[in-house]
């Protein structure tokens, strides 16, 4: 005899289940959220390796990084005779002290310890527990009201997978649901391609075929517009945010695919940020697809593969910046190719080429990580060579950024700036002491506010000042380098405080900005403006463009040393007192070049480049293959992850991923020089093959 309910309840285990409907399985919803995490599947709480980053390192000499290392202090005091009691003193490494004895120091014990203090008039001693490095921070952060207490101990606080629904965000209810024997988020985390296929292979009873069909037709379209975009290496559950701006718009071009729309005109912005060679092919069919379907598709690209396959090109220039802005060339490739005053149509007609450099440079140390498994990486170990041009390849979502971002930069920057950002897992790091500087010059901006730009930022704006304020006229008034500055009281434009522009606020709408009516966007007060350099004063030199103002300083080494590098990037073109915020990330990214190439060289750095050709033409790329050069025969060494063709055959050394994305990815394919490469069955060396035969 059996007892069944008919509201999903179970009188022996005392649990019932509501109604299944769709919002118990999103984590949006109350009804489908985990009670604990309410859907976010993380907590944030201390993590201990961010107390403890360093456990070579013993108690004074700072291992415990939020408590420091003045032994003088009540917490070390404490801490001294916490280590003490158990047998170890402050100069014992923490690696070295018993696994209790370190989660004794981080969680506390009730054993009772006997502590004793000396004051300068007093001495007094008490038997009690210890409360423990992490429990005291977590007090601390509870009951401070303090920002500034909050924000510091919040340095020591991570993500740490919620432990009650363990990162699935859903109910256990949500999760008992299960299709085929998985629950839907473990649907979520596989990729595109393998869900694609758990559809297709799933095997139905005809009732439930019946109930599926209209469902299963809607979750495979849609997995097909997204696979048909090169992102089947993607999870569905991967956060939008560490989504790369290509990847971000791909999936918004999907979605257009899927809408079956007619008539429309569609305008993308580079999309083949981050594709592969193999993958850029795919996205071009499918814009094709989209054209084909009777709508318009303008796309503005750098990409040669993808203006070779146009049916009409724009080509703007001659120049950039103030040198461009007129329409050189229209028409199909043929018409771009046959007119003379198109830069595009010399590269594309062959003409003018990125050359392959006659020698490669072999490299005598190396920097080795092993056991790296972050995301899909299958626990490689990989071999940087040094002091050359290193280029990391594979296709889309082969595990390029998780090797060189996620865990070699980390890595180092923990090692050489006690950085508390934690690396992807990894066995050991062998070679440091062979770099003594890490830098990763990447496209975020060079400032956030309108007041920063490429003269500050770069250093030139400083001589500058320096030269105003020793002319005569300054010196006759007592001015000095401040008085030239549109951050300083004194020199400035009270009325706007040096901005040049006012902010009229607008209710409902963004803030519109106007110029200022006292100094007419100068940012400087009449008196400071009164003080000019072969004619000009500072507001008219902030107003110069870069190839201008070499000109202008050509007799001041120290500001031509810096401009002369600003122009070798390709800069030229860009005023010094250009806000920060109206640069391109890759204009943003030469900046920040140029300001490397200016400072003196070790020889002993490393530098991380994440696709810098983002946003570049072929002669910018041959401009910015210069300047990587010139910094490896300062003896540093460049890493780059790229998908150009032109940097790839110009590297001296590659580190190829692959062979697929996703979970299929994360394998060293293959290594070596580009000429070694073509060699292997690999789509990297497929397409270096075109490349190095023309």
């Amino acid at each position: 005899e059996y007892l069944f309910s008919e509201k999903f309840a179970c009188p022996d285990c005392n649990i019932s289940f509501g109604e299944i409907e769709p919002r118990i399985f999103s984590f949006n919803s109350p009804f489908g959220a985990c009670p604990e995490c309410k859907g976010l599947g993380y907590k944030i709480e201390i993590d201990p390796d961010l107390v403890i980053p360093d456990r070579s390192l013993s108690i004074i000499e700072g291992a415990i990084t939020a408590w420091g290392n003045n032994i003088d202090t009540y917490y070390m005091k404490m801490l001294r005779t916490v280590v003490e009691h158990y047998g170890y003193t402050v100069y014992t490494p923490i690696k070295d002290m018993d696994k209790k004895v370190v989660d004794t120091i981080l969680y506390g014990t009730k054993d009772k310890i006997k502590f004793s203090f000396k004051g300068e008039t007093s001495q007094w001693t008490y038997e009690g527990g210890f409360e423990g490095v992490i429990r005291n921070l977590e007090r601390r952060f509870r009951e401070t009201s303090s920002e500034y207490i909050r924000n510091e101990i919040g340095k020591y606080m991570n993500e740490k997978a919620c432990s009650f629904c363990h990162g699935k965000r859903l109910k256990k209810e949500s999760l008992a649901v299960t299709v085929k024997g998985k629950n839907i988020i473990e649907l979520t985390e596989m990729s595109i391609k393998d869900l694609y296929k758990f559809f297709n292979e799933l095997k139905l009873t005809e009732r439930e075929k019946i109930i599926s069909k209209q469902i299963l037709k809607e979750i495979k379209s849609r997995l097909e517009f997204l696979i048909s975009v090169g992102l089947d290496y993607l999870t569905l559950d991967r956060k939008s945010a560490t989504l790369s701006g290509g990847e971000a718009e791909r999936i918004r071009l999907a979605t257009q695919i899927g809408s079956s729309l007619v008539g429309v005109l569609y305008i993308l912005d580079e999309p083949s940020i981050g594709l592969h060679q193999r993958d850029n092919t795919r996205l071009i069919q499918t814009l094709k697809r989209l054209r084909d379907l009777g709508n318009t598709v303008i796309v503005i690209e750098h990409d040669e593969n993808m203006i070779r396959n146009a049916d009409h090109i724009v080509d703007m220039g001659p120049g950039a910046g103030e040198h461009g802005g007129f329409v050189v060339a229209q028409g199909k490739l043929e018409d771009i190719t046959n007119n003379s005053k198109s830069l595009t149509g010399k590269y594309l007609k062959g003409e003018l080429k990125i050359e392959i450099p006659k020698k490669r440079r072999k490299a005598d140390k190396f920097l080795k990580i092993s056991g790296v498994r972050h995301n899909n990486l299958k626990n490689i170990t990989v071999e940087i060579p040094l002091g050359v041009f290193v280029c990391i390849t594979g296709v889309s979502g082969s595990g390029k950024s998780s090797l060189i971002n996620d865990t070699l930069y980390r890595a180092i920057a923990q090692k050489l700036y006690r950085a508390r950002e934690k690396p992807g897992e990894y066995g050991e790091i062998i070679g440091l002491e062979n770099i003594d500087k890490v830098v990763v010059i990447d496209q975020s901006p060079i400032g956030r506010t309108p007041r920063s730009n490429p003269s500050t930022y770069t250093g030139a704006f400083t001589p500058i000042r320096e030269l105003f304020s020793v002319l005569p006229e300054s010196k006759i008034r007592g001015y000095t380098p401040g008085r030239f500055s549109f951050n300083v009281k004194g020199g400035r434009c009270e009325a706007c405080a040096g901005h040049g522009l006012i902010k009229i606020e607008m209710h409902f709408l963004p803030d519109v900005y106007v110029p200022c009516d006292v100094c007419k966007g100068k940012r400087f007060n009449k008196e400071t403006l009164e003080i000019r350099y072969k004619g000009k004063n500072i507001a008219d030199v902030l107003d110069m463009s870069v190839e201008e103002a070499l000109k202008f300083f050509e007799n001041i080494p120290r500001i031509k040393r810096v401009l002369q590098t600003l122009y070798d990037v390709g800069m030229g073109y860009i005023k010094l007192g250009q806000s920060a915020t109206t640069l391109s990330g890759g204009e943003a990214q030469r900046v920040k070049l140029a300001k490397e190439l200016s400072k003196k060289a070790t020889g002993k750095t490393l530098y991380i480049l994440d696709e810098p050709t983002t946003g570049l033409h072929f002669d910018d790329i041959k401009k910015l293959l210069n300047v990587l050069n010139r910094l490896v025969d300062r003896g540093n060494t460049v890493i780059v992850i790229e998908h150009n063709p032109d940097v790839i055959k110009n590297a001296d050394y590659i580190i190829d991923l692959g062979p697929e994305g996703g979970d299929e990815g994360g394998y060293v394919v293959a290594k070596g020089t580009p000429e070694e490469i073509v060699k292997k069955n690999t789509y990297t060396g497929q397409f270096l093959e075109k490349v190095l035969g023309r």
